[in-house]
């Protein structure tokens, strides 16, 4: 995996000589049953460098440890590794979400990144992830909660846990999806 970071980041300081992004690589188990991608860091995962770290990383420790799901069981990622950003008009830094172009050049990263680590499942949080391994025309809210194939892909679509912020009412949605996921790890482990 180390091999694989370093060659990350050597191909993106060469495509964004001067301009340095910062890189947030995947964390977890290698060969764990479950990875979670997600659409890209935000700002406490880039300043902690670890994925879901920030507010929708709270959510999603909540919802995952409410089913007795284990985060150290896991590994987690996202499609695009650094924070895509745009300048607000107060003047501030805050996350966009990332271009198709940054998708696609990521795209062949994140699947050597899942085929290392090898998962039963891949849990998309959101649609840039699902739309990312999947067909784009997909979307979350048509296909969330439920497994679907992505090119032999095992994937199971789920809001991201940022959506709750702005949205309360996908709670009981969310929590429904993880349920449903907690019953299928206890079921295909016998």
């Amino acid at each position: 995996m180390e091999k694989f970071r370093s060659e990350l980041t050597k191909f993106i300081d060469g495509l964004y000589e001067g301009d340095k992004k910062v890189l947030v690589h995947g964390e977890g188990r290698i060969g764990a049953r479950l990875m979670l991608i997600g659409e890209a860091p935000g700002e406490q995962e880039t300043l902690q460098g670890r994925p879901f770290v920030g507010k929708a990383g709270k959510n999603l420790d909540e919802f995952l440890e409410l089913v007795g799901i284990d985060r150290s069981e896991l590994y987690v990622s996202n499609a695009v590794k650094f924070r895509p950003t745009r300048i607000s008009e107060a003047g501030r830094i805050v996350n966009r979400p990332p271009t198709q172009e940054e998708i696609r050049l990521f795209l062949p990263w994140l699947k050597r990144e899942i085929g290392m680590v090898g998962p039963e499942c891949v849990v998309t949080l959101g649609n840039v992830p699902l739309k990312a391994l999947c067909d784009r025309r997909v979307t979350i809210g048509e296909v969330h909660g439920r497994f679907i194939d992505c090119e032999g892909l095992r994937v199971y679509p789920m809001y991201h846990p940022a959506s709750m912020i702005y949205n309360p009412a996908l709670r009981e949605v969310y929590r429904a999806d993880v349920e449903r996921l907690a019953q299928w790890l206890r079921v295909s482990e016998k």
